[in-house]
This record gives C-alpha cells, structure tokens and sequence, in this order.
C-alpha cells in the first residue's frame, strides 16, 4: 500500500520520522539542535537560544515518554489533493498505549464504537494484553528490550541532528496567551551525515515556533526542497511535500501533539502516489503504565456489562 503511517512520526518528533512506505523504509525529519547563526543575534540571545534549545530536547524526550501514557484519540482526514475542502475518507481511533506495544480501536467517524460486541472484544483483547504486559517474564523481557531499542534509536536520531540545521530568530507571535518565538530552519552546509537517513537533512527547511518560557516546540513546518530518494532508489518522495504538526500544553508540563498534516507526492517502484491526510488529537487521557491501564480497561468493562 502507497499509504505513510505517521504514527511512528509522531513518536519521534521533532527527529520527524515522516514514515515508511510499505516497503519499511523511513526517513526522519530533525529539529531542534543547533544554535542560531551569529550574522542575525546579539550575543546575549544566542545564548538564550542556546540554552531554551537543549531544554526543548530534553522535553522532547519527555513528550515521547507521555504517549506511552496517555490514551487519545485520533482522527485521519484523507483528501485526494491539498487543496480538497471535504476529505474523501476518515478514520478515527482510540490509541491506547500497552506497555511495548499501542493498541488501536477502531471507532465510527464521529468517534463512537462501531457497535458494542466489536467494541467489547476490543477491550476484552486489550485487558489480557495489558495482563500479559504487567508481568514480568522471558517473551515480556524481550518486548520491552526491542522498545526500549528503539527508543535508543530514537534519541540518537536526535543526537546525531545536532549540527544538521542552522535556526535563525526571525519573529514572535501570539498563541492564545503564550508568546511563542518563530525560528527559520535551514540545513546547515557543514553538516557531515554519517549515515543515509541523515544524508536527508539537507533536502529539507522550514520554520519552528518555540515556547520560549517553557522551553517547548509548538509548531514545525517543512518543506522538501530536492526529491529525496529512498529504498535504493525505488521510491521517492518529490521536491515541495510538506508536513507540519502543532502541539498544546494540556496539562501542566505536559506537551502533546493535537494537530498534523502532511502533503506528499512521490512515486514507488514506477507508481505515483499522493497522500494528503489532516490528523486530530483529542481525548488525552492518562491510563499509566501496563499495571495502571489495565485497572482502567477493567473498570470500563466492568461499566459496559452493567449496562
């Protein structure tokens, strides 16, 4: 299928890996790791900079250890082109994370089960896996130890981002009541990748919006400025694709992702394809680790058989 998954994008932004084909090939998209280029600061603010950088790494981080606790819902809009007002197809989800794995429960397009037998055995599918996910034994060592590989994966991803883009302060706006700093992403020419993913970076720039004061990415917007191959050549993405994802504070400290969209065409083997998709989080909630999760769905089983 000619369809990108952006859950795993999600999970490791701002390293934006915007996907694999059906062939299982991705290709991150890196934020947020070098300072601001001298010609355009005062000393004193590339310091600043400097400095709220590595706090947004850090909390980068912390965003990604939230998913793993917070169920929500997720809604797709797929539109044949951009420019489409009304979107041709849509799926909504529950994702509910599961210690090393995130279950996905289909519901209606206005977010209500898709019938309450299907809706149960989703539920009842997912209590025993959680069950399973709390103990402790050789198949759940194993689980856990290929999640926790990839998020090592993930972090250096992030590491080896650090000098792939030069960011240049060009502005403030107003989110709401939260001033938010607007930075230009460029790559950065004295950039060495040391692997193929990486070799990415230089097709791509954009701009962030940064919370400044809580040391947050608010929004990104990138655009593919040189068709990237990937696959060995087998597949491509085209020059002027764009992606861009928004995120709130909906809790204290807590950062998530509410809002994506992603414009891609491209070709695989000798197929076009064009993937325009506008996807909502709504519904957070925190269910905890396997242990906490698993009295959660219980207790909504518990609700759905008194009915």
């Amino acid at each position: 299928m000619t369809y990108i998954a952006t859950t795993q994008l999600v999970r490791t932004l701002p390293s934006m890996l915007l996907c694999f084909l059906s062939l299982e090939f991705s290709f991150p998209f890196p934020i947020l790791a070098q300072s601001p280029p001298v010609e355009e600061n005062s000393p004193a603010l590339q310091e600043k900079s400097v400095d709220v950088f590595a706090r947004v790494i850090a909390n980068q981080k912390h965003m990604e250890a939230n998913l793993d606790l917070y169920e929500r819902i997720q809604k797709v809009e797929i539109r044949k082109a951009g420019s489409d007002q009304h979107p041709a197809e849509t799926r909504v989800l529950r994702l509910f994370p599961a210690g090393p794995a995130l279950t996905k429960i289909p519901l209606s397009p206005v977010g209500n089960p898709i019938s309450p037998e299907s809706y149960r055995n989703e539920l009842e599918k997912l209590a025993k896996y959680l069950a399973w996910a709390s103990q402790s034994g050789s198949s759940q060592h194993d689980a856990y130890a290929k999640l926790e590989r990839k998020r090592r994966d993930r972090n250096d991803l992030i590491v080896s981002t650090h000098d792939a883009f030069l960011f240049t302060r060009v502005g403030e706006e107003m989110r709401d009541k939260r001033k938010l700093a607007r930075y230009r992403m460029i790559p950065n020419p004295k950039f060495k990748p040391t692997n193929r993913n990486a070799m990415i970076f230089s097709k791509i720039s954009g701009f962030v919006w940064l919370d400044e004061e809580a040391g947050e990415l608010a929004r990104i917007e990138g655009t593919v400025t040189e068709d990237i191959s990937l696959a060995m050549f087998l597949a491509r993405v085209y020059k002027g694709s764009h992606f861009m994802q928004e995120r709130y504070q909906l809790a204290p400290g807590v950062w998530l992702p509410t809002y994506e969209q992603y414009d891609f065409d491209g070709r695989k083997f000798l197929l076009s394809f064009s993937i325009h998709e506008r996807t909502f989080y709504t519904g957070y909630k925190r269910v905890g680790p396997p242990a906490e999760a698993l009295a959660v769905v219980r207790s909504e089983l518990d609700k759905l058989a008194a009915k």
